[in-house]
């Protein structure tokens, strides 16, 4: 998903083997899903809000499946509450999750994937 606010964009900053990177909220789709339907959901656990999904700015098919980024809106929550399995089980040791709001005049300067989501954002703030 696309959350923008005042010039800035939600990111989560993932540090991951000794990688740093940056990727837009999202996740799977489950069974009996819609794309839209994942997207709350997914704000819900890895954000910690709420959110009124707007237009899909993006549809990349990838060899693991589709991804859908709609843009967003926050409705109510804080960034950074999320209870979503990737900051309760340790175990799953995949690296950090960092929910955080970016300056999108940043987005060339960082690693975000994918980068045409990126450059997609920036293209929407003149």
């Amino acid at each position: 998903m696309v959350l923008i606010e005042d010039q800035k964009v939600v990111l989560i900053k993932r540090v991951r083997e000794g990688s740093v990177y940056y990727v837009f909220p999202g996740g799977g789709i489950e069974e009996g899903e819609t794309p839209e339907e994942a997207t709350k959901r997914e704000a819900l656990e890895e954000l910690g809000v709420e959110v009124r999904v707007g237009e899909c700015l993006e549809k990349l098919i990838f060899n693991d499946g589709t991804q859908y980024f709609f843009l967003s809106e926050i409705v109510s929550g804080t960034i950074g509450s999320g209870k979503g399995e990737e900051y309760t089980d340790s175990s799953r040791n995949r690296g950090t999750y960092e929910p955080m709001w970016v300056d999108i005049a940043r987005l060339p300067f960082l690693n975000v994937k994918p980068k045409e989501i990126a450059l997609k954002v920036q293209s929407l703030i003149k």
